[in-house]
């Protein structure tokens, strides 16, 4: 079943499905959210623009495809797996215009910066720094302590934060030749993200904890009693009555929410989201808005009103969903599943159902 509304209310309606030839390891939508791209573990990269079928630009040779992401103004699309190929196409004709090989190594994250057209991705212990507009190499991050486990931009372009052994380092990309911010901690930071303001940044460690840091200030904050490591973070872009962006966790088969209280003494307080049997891969918040998307390998989407309430609940995975992601405007839902489905859901309406 399709869109399982609580109390018969649906806020998304399923628009279209098809199927990829393996595992949906990645999936993006272009900045305009009229271009969907989607990869598998066979290494399959397609494109839906709408239409009833997809556009293929890569057929899957066995190689995984683990990473894909659009410019910042939607002219190009990276993609990036278990070859150590980083390929880019033009999205307007779906010519490949780049192929930056860095075998042996496997670049499981890549992304663009969200001004400009920088792209970075990771090669073992170090993050390279590829400009569009140069066509080369413009700078080679080395992380150090491990293989690098995950990256973000800083909204602003300002800082590039790299996470893996012993936490995350901060670059600054006005010169990378400076030697990095670092925050510490004891065992290692596997995801990092970074609020859409800016203003803070939230790490999700191996060692059963949470690291949020007000950027700027030399004392973060850590959160405790998660069941296992945190896998998945995101923080939505509204602002809550006491001033933060509401920060969602993933560990295990549970999600928490935080929110950052008015006193600077009483930190982040959390509520819990209870329905998922299985680990949660993904999480996302609609855009302009607490409504809070999680995916999990149990076969559910689940749509939380609020970050707070079950407002509904979406199939079509039933070995389990990989990945999910809205659009830049939040009017469409994909995700991809464990069998090489991928679906695509559309804002029900009327529209002041959707909130």
């Amino acid at each position: 079943m399709f869109g399982l509304g609580i109390a018969g209310q649906e806020i998304v309606e399923l628009k279209w499905q098809g199927t990829l030839s393996d595992y949906v390891t990645a999936i993006a939508w272009s900045p305009d959210g009229k271009t969907l791209a989607a990869s598998s573990s066979a290494g399959d990269v397609v494109l839906w623009q709408g239409v009833e079928a997809v556009t293929t630009l890569q057929m899957g040779a066995g190689d995984s495809i683990d990473s894909l992401a659009f410019s910042s103004d939607g002219e190009l699309l990276a993609a990036a797996g278990q070859d150590g190929t980083v390929k880019i196409w033009r999205v307007s004709d779906q010519l490949p215009l780049y192929c930056l090989e860095n075998a042996p190594a496997w670049v499981d994250r890549l992304a663009w910066s969200p001004i400009g057209n920088q792209l970075a991705f990771s090669t073992g212990r170090y993050v390279q720094i590829w400009d569009a507009g140069k066509g080369e190499i413009v700078a080679k991050l080395n992380f150090e302590a491990s293989s690098v486990l995950d990256l973000a931009w800083h909204p602003t372009v300002e800082y590039l934060a790299i996470a893996g052994y012993q936490g995350v380092k901060i670059w600054n990309t006005q010169n990378w030749e400076d030697d990095p911010y670092s925050l510490v901690i004891p065992s290692a930071t596997a995801v990092v993200k970074w609020s859409p303001d800016g203003k803070y940044l939230a790490g999700g460690n191996l060692d059963k904890t949470l690291t949020v840091l007000e950027w700027g200030s030399p004392h973060p904050w850590l959160m405790r009693g998660f069941p296992g490591k945190v896998r998945q973070l995101a923080w939505s872009d509204q602002a809550t009555e006491l001033g933060a962006p509401l920060l969602a966790a993933a560990s295990a088969g549970t999600i928490s929410v935080w929110e950052k209280q008015l006193e600077a003494t009483a930190g982040w307080e959390a509520w819990g989201l209870e329905l998922h049997e299985g680990v949660v891969g993904t999480l996302s918040f609609q855009p302009t808005s607490f409504l809070l998307a999680s995916a999990s390998e149990d076969g559910h989407v689940c749509l939380w009103q609020k970050a707070e309430e079950l407002a509904q609940i979406l199939e079509g995975a039933p070995a389990g969903f990989s990945c999910l992601a809205w659009d830049s405007q939040g009017h469409q839902l994909a995700a991809g599943g464990q069998e090489g489905q991928l679906l695509i859901w559309s804002k029900s309406q009327p529209a002041k159902a959707f909130v």
